[in-house]
């Protein structure tokens, strides 16, 4: 059984309802299953089947009776999260529903709330006693949340002591929708199902990797939360640096959730620290100025609706990270994320090493090999490499070769969302993060919040909007070869 707090939610009729009727029509799902909303938002639970229905037929198109059936295995609970007097309430009726679905008392409780509000609620579950399995109590109980998980080291910190406090590590899912994506999985397949590519995923043959996710949206009715967050917050901390360990770990003893999360927590661990002192070396933010993109004008950050005009949040972020281990010794890994940058793209670009000695004409001016995995939009694998171009002198030119996920295999492309939550349903941990790996991830980036947060920190560079990010981003790079790709 699936309980969803916070199912008024955009993100319930957005994302989740459609995640799980998509996996119902895949026959991913057991008959035994059901779904309940929580809320605060007083309505029936016909009313809010209504709305669902509304919501399929705008996100998936679905309508008929097999929507009628999907619906009849929905329910709704109205209440205040921090009423415990709710919580009896909310058992009783969910081993009714135990009876009338034969969900044998598995529980998933899904907290599509903020961290303030689900803390409330994980306290008020321990309470009820609703976390409990085993010592003869039928079915599992795990735990769903949201990010962000915390807001620096310290709160992390704390974040994990309240849950560990009414749950175990081993019930609770920390949930990153990158991870959920097809690219993403497919890395280590890639890697690792193919003995031509692992060979060269080193220091001899790599030069640098590059992480980009390129939003072209500015902040748009998210001013609230944003501006106490920023980039580095919002899309490194947790998205990219997942994406780093997944591209820079050691192939795992087996596919499983404890080998998976211990080789990315040895990433992280192999990250070599920066201090408040080197900060400006190694990091840089930006704030996106006026500008225009396609062909429209679009205002700054400063002047987006509940931005304070003296706001110092970036909107752009960079950062090198080096990893001291065998394998990636002397391998920068520049990770970089903004809005209202060119256009939409999420990818990861490995630069391979020149040749140790050009023989041809004009070899100097040949672009490096590179390797770039497309995250999103326009999922797939490309590779270029130099060649020579027909004709009777050797005049050499870079081919390009491309592997479409769309094209490839056809077909619908699941949606994040519905990975991890039949992952989660199913007890399978791989995709989601740990406490450990938590922790770690905000450690690594406190003393970069620390300096840019300082009273005496320096002003925040601005770009243009519509362009890849302030002109400082580009001297992170130390050597001619390497500059920022286009994704």
């Amino acid at each position: 059984m699936l309980v969803i707090f916070g199912a008024s939610g955009d993100l319930t009729r957005r994302k989740l309802v459609p995640a799980i009727w998509h996996l119902q029509q895949q026959g991913r799902l057991p008959e035994q299953f059901a779904l309940v909303g929580v809320a605060r938002s007083e309505m029936s639970t016909d009313e809010f089947r209504q709305r669902m229905r509304e919501a399929l037929d705008e996100f998936v198109g679905a309508s008929g009776e097999e929507v009628d059936r999907f619906l009849a295995r929905i329910n709704y609970v109205s209440g205040d999260p921090g009423d415990a007097e709710f919580y009896g309430r909310l058992g009783q009726q969910l081993q009714q529903l135990d009876d009338a679905f034969g969900t044998a008392g598995n529980r998933c409780f899904y907290c599509s709330v903020p961290p303030q509000v689900y803390l409330t609620i994980i306290e008020q579950i321990g309470i009820a006693g609703l976390n409990q399995e085993g010592q003869g109590k039928p079915g599992w109980v795990r735990i769903i949340v949201e990010k962000p998980f915390g807001h620096d080291l310290d709160t992390a910190r704390a974040l994990n002591q309240s849950i560990h406090a009414v749950f175990a590590e081993h019930q609770i899912f920390r949930i990153d929708h990158y991870l959920g994506k097809e690219t993403v999985q497919n890395i280590l397949v890639f890697r690792l199902a193919n003995s031509m590519f692992e060979p060269l995923w080193n220091r001899r043959y790599v030069d640098h990797v590059q992480i980009t996710a390129a939003e072209t949206v500015g902040v748009e009715h998210r001013a609230g939360y944003y501006d106490s967050s920023g980039a580095l917050r919002d899309m490194i901390q947790n998205h990219l640096l997942q994406v780093m360990c997944v591209v820079a770990m050691e192939p795992p003893s087996a596919f499983d959730a404890e080998s998976v999360r211990l080789e990315k927590l040895k990433v992280l661990k192999a990250v070599r620290p920066i201090s408040v002192g080197q900060v400006d070396r190694f990091a840089v933010r930006g704030q996106y100025a006026a500008g225009d993109y396609d062909g429209t004008a679009v205002q700054g950050y400063r002047q987006e609706e509940d931005v304070p005009a003296n706001s110092r949040t970036e909107t752009f972020a960079a950062i090198e990270f080096t990893l001291d281990n065998w394998r990636w010794q002397g391998v920068p890994f520049y990770v970089r994320t903004g809005k209202r940058m060119p256009h939409r793209a999420s990818a990861i670009t490995m630069q391979f090493k020149q040749a140790p000695h050009l023989i041809f004409a004009g070899g100097n001016d040949l672009r490096p090999s590179t390797l770039t995995i497309r995250i999103q939009p326009d999922e797939g694998i490309a590779l270029s490499f130099s060649g020579k171009i027909p004709g009777p002198d050797v005049n050499l030119g870079t081919v390009e070769m491309d592997f479409n996920y769309q094209d490839a295999f056809g077909g619908r492309s699941p949606e994040a969302y519905e990975t991890l939550l039949l992952d989660c349903l199913l007890g399978d941990g791989t995709l989601f993060a740990d406490s450990g790996w938590i922790e770690k991830s905000w450690e690594l980036l406190m003393p970069v919040l620390e300096a840019w947060n300082a009273t005496s920190a320096t002003r925040v560079p601005t770009y243009r909007a519509g362009t890849w990010g302030p002109r400082e981003a580009d001297d992170l790079f130390d050597r001619d070869w390497r500059a920022w790709a286009c994704p």
